[in-house]
């Protein structure tokens, strides 16, 4: 798995797993959907991601996004 792969999972886990919470939490779980999707859009657009950096950082080798 490289790096772009695994910053995808982890964006589509935290956007389940809060779609999950605030159903069965609480509606407030829903700023953290906002958070992943605004933060999927900004390193779209200029190609900053600090998940992206943390992995590399450990060892991931790299994808053609985030180089």
């Amino acid at each position: 798995m490289n790096v772009d792969k695994a910053v995808l999972s982890f964006a589509g886990a935290m956007v389940l797993i809060s779609l999950s919470l605030a159903t069965l939490v609480d509606p407030a779980w829903l700023w953290l959907t906002a958070f992943v999707g605004a933060n999927m859009l900004q390193a779209g657009i200029t190609g900053f991601c600090p998940a992206a950096m943390i992995l590399r950082k450990l060892g991931m080798p790299a994808g053609s996004a985030f180089r």
